[in-house]
């Protein structure tokens, strides 16, 4: 496994991180050993980045990890804060953000959490600056290493990218969401801000493993939130709606290089972009982390096969992105 620098925290961390939301049940039911195989298999990729927040499971995702033995060596745990009722969507104070990431750290079974990311607040919030004078001050007390901000659309993060301090950012970035490149890339890269990629997959679709008839447990958000009904449309399925989506992975198809699936065209499209530190791709079995960890020896793709995705996304894809991109 390949290693990036992630912007000003200056960890070396592996290119395809572990997204653990799943953790958390959020994806329909998941049993204490499966979540154990998970980790192990994350531990024997040298997966050395992994992705929770306090929500996930009301906690249960960061619990996991937290009393997960094995972790591999040089891990980095980050975790993030702003969704929990306690603070969303009006009720921000630094006493609020510093308790949820006091308990998140107690959960994790840490003095210092490694990074905090803001969890996709409010714009209004993101505007007005004064959080992240907050983190400032939680960095200065020790009980956080450093911060970044997780965001729902690209003006949202050119607003974070205001923030001197601010050393991450994660978006939504693939094959259904590419609008990042124009210039948010670059940006980033310009101000030593490291760019971690969630939805990598676009909840699944991307993973060429679904058809019309899937259907999804009722606690899975791609189940109760495939509409935008719960959270925000772009954040499930990457805001395509679900059939169209498994209509669009069916035409991309037709671009696959020889010797690679669905989920590693997906993933190595990701990592040909310098600018992205690391990608966190979620796992419900071992075999899709060895699957997704196999991506990153994978060569670069040609700039012909660039120039055809990127045709096809905003041909095909765009006109079907629901909510702001």
């Amino acid at each position: 496994m390949q290693t990036r620098t992630l912007g000003k925290t200056g960890y070396k961390v592996s290119e395809i991180g572990l997204g653990c939301w799943q953790l958390g049940g959020d994806f329909g039911p998941l049993a204490e050993e499966t979540a154990k195989t998970i980790l192990d298999a994350a531990t024997e990729n040298h997966i050395t980045f992994w992705d929770t927040a306090d929500v996930y499971g009301g906690g249960l995702s960061e619990q996991r990890i937290g009393c997960f033995a094995q972790k591999p060596a040089g891990l980095y745990v980050a975790t993030k804060v702003g969704r929990s009722p306690s603070l969303f969507p009006d009720q921000y104070s630094k006493k609020g953000v510093r308790e949820s990431l006091l308990a998140s750290a107690a959960r994790l079974g840490v003095e210092t959490i490694d990074l905090a990311q803001l969890h996709c607040v409010p714009p209004a919030v993101l505007r007005d600056g004064e959080i992240f004078a907050w983190l400032d001050d939680l960095k200065g007390e020790g009980l956080i290493r450093h911060y970044g901000a997780s965001v729902e659309t690209i003006d949202e993060a050119f607003v974070c990218l205001q923030q001197p301090q601010l050393a991450t950012l994660q978006i939504i970035f693939n094959l259904y969401r590419q609008d990042a490149i124009e210039s948010l890339l670059d940006l980033a890269a310009a101000n030593n801000v490291g760019i971690i990629v969630r939805l990598p997959l676009a909840s699944g679709l991307l993973s060429g493993k679904f058809s019309r008839k899937t259907r999804f447990d009722v606690s899975d958000h791609r189940h109760y939130n495939r509409d935008g009904k719960a959270f925000s449309v772009g954040e499930t399925f990457g805001g395509i709606p679900f059939e169209k989506g498994v209509e669009l992975t069916e035409g991309l198809r037709t671009l696959l290089p020889e010797g690679f699936d669905m989920a590693q065209l997906a993933l190595r499209w990701i990592l040909d972009h310098d600018a992205v530190s690391t990608v966190i791709a979620g796992a419900s079995s071992p075999a899709q982390i060895d699957s997704n960890a196999g991506a990153a020896a994978l060569p670069r793709l040609d700039s012909a096969l660039h120039d055809k995705l990127a045709t096809y996304y905003t041909q095909q894809v765009k006109p079907f992105i629901r909510g702001e991109i």
